[in-house]
């Protein structure tokens, strides 16, 4: 951002050495701290295993932290934090799609011996049955039940209405019961 010859956001002051402080600043340490393993679950089950999961949310938070500054809102930090997990996940996906065209049957990651062990078999055909689900509808219920957001949290997430997150929510839960022969 240049400094000659724009008009000071109020919302920025500046340090004596001319580096832009907000007003309100976003602690990302605490943020980190307190959201950063569920940010990396929610990314694992987006993504399906912990190593790119974990890139996924460590570059979420390193661009939260260096554009900390231009945050208009910083009590928005976390929802634009998850939001970038998400945006992260589904880049990791299109780049996965462009490099394996053929399709390639889905199998749950196994992270060690004790993990796999106690993974029952529903919580896998769950997973599997999620995993096979459209992506936006796979994130919708992902956000709704493992992070337990509401409505307007899972709108603001995925840059949606409420309604449209209501309705995805509601087809996810449809696709997913057919999916797990469930119907009613």
């Amino acid at each position: 951002m240049s400094l000659s010859g724009t008009t000071p956001d109020p919302e920025i002051e500046m340090l004596s050495h001319g580096e832009p402080l907000a007003r309100d600043r976003v602690d990302v340490a605490a943020l980190f701290a307190d959201h950063h393993l569920g940010l990396v679950r929610l990314a694992l089950l987006m993504v399906g295993d912990q190593a790119t999961a974990e890139d996924v949310v460590q570059e979420a938070f390193t661009r939260t932290h260096a554009g900390r500054h231009r945050l208009r809102d910083p009590r928005r930090a976390l929802t634009y934090i998850r939001s970038a997990v998400l945006n992260g996940s589904r880049s990791v996906l299109r780049r996965r799609a462009v490099a394996f065209r053929r399709a390639v049957p889905y199998e749950p990651p196994v992270w060690s011996a004790e993990h796999a062990a106690l993974l029952g078999e529903e919580r896998r055909e769950v997973l599997v049955a999620l995993r096979a689900l459209p992506g936006r509808q796979r994130e919708a219920l992902t956000l709704r039940y493992y992070l337990d957001l509401s409505d307007l949290e899972i709108a603001e997430t995925m840059g949606i209405g409420a309604g449209t997150a209501r309705s995805t929510i509601a087809r996810g839960l449809a696709a997913l019961a057919r999916k797990l022969g469930e119907e009613s």
